[in-house]
């Protein structure tokens, strides 16, 4: 898992600083970027991806996939801990900051293996649905795969560390498999993909 870092010391007294009113936002170390910039845009499409991850575990938790929800939960803070590092130019990082680590993507990996060896062989395309949480895990996937092709550009540019690229990867692959096996342990049907149901009359 990630190194150990010191507990944040924030102290949030007011929300609205008035200083990104001209367009412009602060990276960890002070430096203004324009909030369009790609850099911005990477550390807050995961923040979005943060907030979707946030859902899922909600209605995992209302369905008593336990076990789903937990991983969430750790996901969540891994997430912040990328999205931590990508807001930090390179020079400014602590030594003792909070970062996604190989580690991570491991675990990843053993999550992967154990929930997909309880689901049925995919014998074609699956479309996103079945049931809410299924629908939702999907929209993450698709979060992070955007999540992903950002810090891709953003590494052609600017210095990314490679193990947040590789953990949003192997993290739009759990995604998918958690989404096929919550329904299995719902024992909700998967939706295939039929391409001659199409409106133009294929079949």
């Amino acid at each position: 898992m990630s190194e150990s870092f010191n507990e944040p010391r924030l102290a949030i007294n007011r929300v609205y600083t008035k200083r990104g009113d001209t367009g412009e936002t602060s990276l960890v170390g002070g430096q203004r970027r324009p909030k369009d910039d790609l850099r911005i845009e990477a550390y807050g499409t995961i923040d979005e991806l943060n907030s979707f991850i946030g859902m899922a575990r909600h209605s995992a938790i209302e369905l008593s996939l336990e076990e789903l929800a937990d991983i969430l939960k750790r996901v969540q803070h891994e997430l912040f801990n990328a999205g931590s590092i990508l807001a930090t130019l390179p020079e400014d990082v602590h030594p003792k900051q909070a970062r996604v680590t190989e580690s991570d993507s491991a675990q990843l990996e053993l999550e992967i293996d154990r929930m997909n060896d309880e689901i049925p062989e995919l014998r074609s395309f699956v479309l996103p649905g079945g049931c809410r949480l299924n629908a939702e895990l999907h929209v993450c996937r698709t979060i992070c795969r955007r999540a992903e092709r950002l810090c891709v550009t953003l590494a052609r540019e600017e210095d990314v560390p490679v193990e947040i690229v590789r953990y949003l990867n192997r993290l739009s692959d759990a995604l998918f498999v958690w989404s096929r096996w919550a329904s299995h342990r719902l024992g909700i049907e998967e939706t295939l993909w039929q391409p001659n149901l199409a409106s133009s009359g294929l079949s």
